[in-house]
């Protein structure tokens, strides 16, 4: 009772940040399963799935809001689902020194970008809807699909600098679009890859469960009824403290 307690303080707070900032849920909830004994790809898949369910309470929110164009989700899925496959199905041949290093600068530097520019994200402007800005686009999700699949967190959070960076959503919009698209879908497809192969821990999945669909409605309102600064400043710190985080696992 005490570790599955820990386990659902833990997972409460890693999905209410991941909501609100638009992802690094395994910051905090994939060290955890570890720590409690669970092995590396046990706890990854266990993790993924744990995920989807952050997914579903920020879908709730979301579709409440009516925030997501539905038409422009089936690019992301339709780009990012095949990469994610790909990913997890990889995952087992990557050197994990190796993966979680290239995770931990490439997070790390997504949250000193974000730092720089203090404009970004601020106010939507659409663009890269069609065309082959959309394929380079699409292309960009695909290879952040496999990296979803295959490295254990962060990858939401670059799939939400990309959404503004490339295709002009403000950081609301971003992060709506990962938590459904990519909480729900993309780590839905990659838990099911990974349990193929690993297998998931089941009995702590109810608590995992109950934190992160908690965690991702509570972490949707929040981030509805605050503005784009404050979810560009939670997006930095999440990044920033995952990026640290990897590099610490990396090297340690």
């Amino acid at each position: 009772m005490p570790d599955l307690i820990l386990l659902f303080v833990v997972s409460l707070i890693a999905n209410t940040l991941s909501s609100l900032a638009g992802g690094g849920a395994g910051l905090l909830q994939l060290p955890i399963l570890l720590f409690l004994g669970l092995a590396f790809p046990v706890a990854l898949a266990t993790h993924k799935l744990a995920s989807v369910a952050l997914g579903v309470g920020a879908t709730l929110k979301h579709l409440r809001a009516r925030t997501l164009d539905w038409r422009f989700s089936l690019v992301v899925l339709g780009f990012g689902l095949p990469g994610v496959w790909l990913g997890a199905r990889l995952i087992l041949s990557i050197p994990e020194h190796t993966a979680l290093l290239a995770l931990a600068i490439l997070t790390t530097g997504l949250g000193a970008h974000s730092l720089l520019s203090p404009a970004q994200g601020q106010h939507a402007a659409p663009r890269a809807r069609e065309g082959w800005r959309l394929w380079l686009g699409g292309g960009v999700l695909f290879l952040i699909g496999v990296l979803n699949g295959s490295l254990t967190s962060g990858t939401g959070l670059f799939v939400t600098l990309w959404l503004i960076g490339w295709f002009g959503m403000d950081y609301k919009q971003a992060v709506a679009y990962t938590l459904v698209l990519v909480g729900l879908f993309w780590n839905g497809a990659g838990a099911i890859a990974l349990a193929m192969q690993a297998g998931i821990h089941w009995p702590w999945v109810p608590v995992l469960l109950a934190a992160s669909v908690l965690g991702g409605y509570l972490g949707a309102h929040w981030g509805l009824a605050r503005g784009n600064r404050t979810i560009k400043r939670a997006f930095e710190a999440v990044t920033i403290a995952t990026g640290l985080s990897l590099f610490a696992k990396a090297w340690l």
